[in-house]
């Protein structure tokens, strides 16, 4: 997926609700993310296009709750409950996922097989 900033973003993607792990004080989401537009994207070994300074999840914790989820590590986060994340700092986008009164997160994800399966469909209808 490319993306050029001011411009509208077309994007397959699929919801992911993720139930917070209370573990004492903590409420624990099971990911790491990188990136986000005060990163270097030319580090981002998820991004194909090396100007893309987008949120990725970049570790999955195995059996905790992103895992359990669905949550893929490469995914990119469009959304966190409802909050675009397509331009924010990486500070912004881990504050958002980790408020304290918040015990789901909501995300709209985007991800590589996602985009290539509606690719393959709509190529793979019978010519008459």
């Amino acid at each position: 997926m490319s993306f050029v900033p001011g411009q509208p973003v077309t994007a397959v993607v699929e919801r992911v609700e993720i139930q917070k792990l209370r573990q004492g004080e903590n409420l624990i989401l099971g990911f790491s993310i990188g990136g986000g537009i005060d990163q270097d994207p030319g580090q981002n070994p998820f991004s194909e296009d090396k100007s893309d300074k987008g949120i990725y999840v970049t570790r999955i914790s195995p059996k905790g709750p992103a895992d359990l989820a669905g949550l893929k590590m490469g995914d990119k986060i469009m959304q966190v409950n409802g909050w675009d994340m397509t331009m924010v700092t990486h500070d912004q986008a881990r504050k958002k996922l980790t408020k304290k009164r918040e015990d789901v997160v909501r995300l709209l994800v985007t991800r590589k097989s996602l985009e290539e399966a509606v690719k393959h469909s709509k190529c793979s209808y019978p010519k008459h």
